[in-house]
């Protein structure tokens, strides 16, 4: 099974008419539908992410820029029921846990069957274990691991198992010792080491997760049984670790020429 996959972004974003609302349109292309996304008019600015990075020693800051009103209930519902009959599948985020939690309970009342799959990986956020609790998948960072006292992601997946009883999978990425995945109803426990290549070079390790996240995506949704669950874990380890190696995320689909 290998299927195209459509595409759909929720999210809030400056007036339709802004400059940063027109650039992030043209970003996306037609290949991802952003009908839905929600405008704020009288808004100029979007949410914005900027990364300094020192010349000298290579490390970053990151300061986020956010002056948006967060997307509401009846206007997620509104989103919600434009595509619920022909979605399939909801990712979030998780960066409003209490919010997102509610969208998540509407969509398991009116959509039953609906997967739903949640990131958990800002350390310190009130409201992600309960996320992960209603999710099918959860993807858990190393630092929000690390921030409960989990020291491996094996470790972090296996207690975790014992508390997320919705979840078919979940993963957990560990930065250099690799990525891992678990079947909380088999306990089949799968890892892989990062990925690396000759003169393999960490050059942007920004948005290392968000990468692993939608190369896995792609792997459940498009490959289905055609992909063991270590096969989709290597494919999606590989994408993150292109992705590290490079300046961006463009050409990212070279992984499909590297990987058999």
């Amino acid at each position: 099974m290998d299927r195209e996959l459509p595409l759909a972004l929720i999210t809030i974003l400056s007036a339709k008419s802004s400059i940063a609302s027109q650039q992030i349109r043209t970003a996306f292309g037609p290949r991802v539908n952003l009908d839905h996304c929600i405008y704020r008019e009288g808004f100029e600015e979007p949410a914005s992410c900027y990364i300094i990075k020192s010349q000298s020693t290579g490390s970053r800051t990151i300061v986020n820029y956010n002056n948006l009103p967060e997307i509401t209930l009846e206007e997620f519902i509104g989103v919600a029921n434009e595509l619920g009959p022909k979605a399939t599948w909801f990712h979030f985020e998780g960066r409003t846990p209490e919010m997102t939690l509610q969208f998540i309970h509407y969509l398991r009342k009116q959509y039953p069957s609906m997967k739903v799959s949640v990131e958990v990986e800002k350390p310190g956020r009130s409201g992600l274990q309960k996320l992960a609790e209603e999710a099918d998948v959860v993807f858990y960072s190393k630092t929000w691991a690390q921030d409960l006292g989990y020291r491996t992601a094996e470790e972090c997946l296996r207690e975790q198992s014992t508390r997320v009883h919705k979840a078919s999978l979940l993963f957990c990425t560990w930065g250099e010792d690799g990525a891992s995945a678990l079947e909380p109803s088999t306990g089949n426990f799968a890892n892989v080491a990062a990925y690396t290549t000759e003169n393999f070079q960490v050059v942007d390790p920004i948005g290392a997760g968000d990468t692993f996240i939608a190369g896995m995506l792609y792997a459940l949704n498009c490959k289905g049984k055609d992909w063991d669950l270590s096969k989709k874990l290597v494919f999606a380890n590989r994408v993150a670790g292109i992705k590290v190696s490079q300046e961006g995320f463009a050409g990212l689909d070279r992984v499909f020429a590297s990987f058999v």
